[in-house]
C-alpha cells in the first residue's frame, strides 16, 4: 500500500511539472537570436522556449515562412517582432554587410507596407490560439549604414496601434535597448550588442514572460 502511495504522489508531482512547462515560440531577427539563449536559461524550469529557424528578417519573410515556424504545434505563447529589417535601406552596389545603404538604397518596406504585412501576420497568429506578445523594435544608433535613427519609433508606433486594436500585449523594450546600447552595443554604428548587452535585454524579456506565465 505504501509503495503504491509513493507512486501516486510521484505521478501527481510529474503531472504538475508537465502542466507548469509552457511552450513558447520566439519569432524575431538577430536581436532575438542574441537574447534567446539567456531567456531559455532563465525560464528553464518554467517553459520550453524555441526560436524560429534562422533569422525572422522582415514582415515579408514572416508572411512566407510563418506556417513553417508554427509547424502545427500548440504554442502557449508566441512572442514576435519585425521591424529592423523592414526599415532598412539596401542597395546591390553597397559593400556594407547585408548591402545596407540608406543614401542610395531602397527601403525594404515603408511604414504603410509594414502596416499591411503586420496586420496580416497578426491575423494569422491569432488563429493559433496562443497568447501573443509583440516586442518593439530595438534602438537604431547614429551612423548605422542602412537605417535612419528614429525610424524605428515610427514603425513601433504603427505596430503598437495594430496590437492595441487586436488586444495583443506589447513589451516595449526600445527605451531599455537605447540605454543598454550606449554601454554594451557592439559599435556606435551597429544595431547589435555584446553578450552582456543581450543578457540585459533578455532580463526585460524574461520578466515580462514570467508575468504572463
Amino acid at each position: 500500500m505504501y509503495k503504491y502511495l509513493i507512486i501516486i504522489i510521484a505521478l501527481i508531482g510529474f503531472s504538475g511539472f508537465q502542466q507548469k512547462q509552457k511552450k513558447i515560440l520566439i519569432i524575431g531577427d538577430s536581436i532575438s537570436i542574441g537574447y534567446t539563449p539567456f531567456v531559455k536559461e532563465a525560464l528553464a524550469d518554467k517553459a520550453l522556449i524555441v526560436h524560429n529557424e534562422g533569422n525572422g528578417q522582415h514582415t515579408g519573410n514572416g508572411l512566407e515562412k510563418l506556417d513553417s515556424w508554427i509547424n502545427n504545434e500548440k504554442w502557449d505563447v508566441i512572442q514576435f517582432n519585425w521591424g529592423l529589417w523592414d526599415l532598412c535601406y539596401r542597395s546591390q552596389d553597397s559593400k556594407e554587410q547585408g548591402n545596407r545603404d540608406k543614401i542610395n538604397g531602397k527601403i525594404t518596406y515603408s511604414v504603410e507596407e509594414y502596416q499591411q504585412n503586420l496586420e496580416q501576420l497578426v491575423k494569422e497568429l491569432k488563429m493559433t490560439g496562443a497568447k501573443l506578445i509583440f516586442v518593439t523594435t530595438s534602438y537604431v544608433p547614429e551612423n548605422e549604414a542602412g537605417r535612419f535613427p528614429g525610424d524605428e519609433l515610427k514603425y513601433n508606433k504603427m505596430a503598437k496601434q495594430i496590437m492595441k486594436e487586436n488586444g495583443i500585449l506589447v513589451n516595449d523594450i526600445w527605451k531599455a535597448t537605447k540605454k543598454i546600447h550606449k554601454k554594451y552595443g557592439q559599435a556606435p554604428n551597429n544595431v547589435h550588442y555584446t553578450p552582456e548587452g543581450y543578457k540585459q535585454i533578455a532580463d526585460k524579456i524574461t520578466s515580462f514572460l514570467k508575468k504572463e506565465l
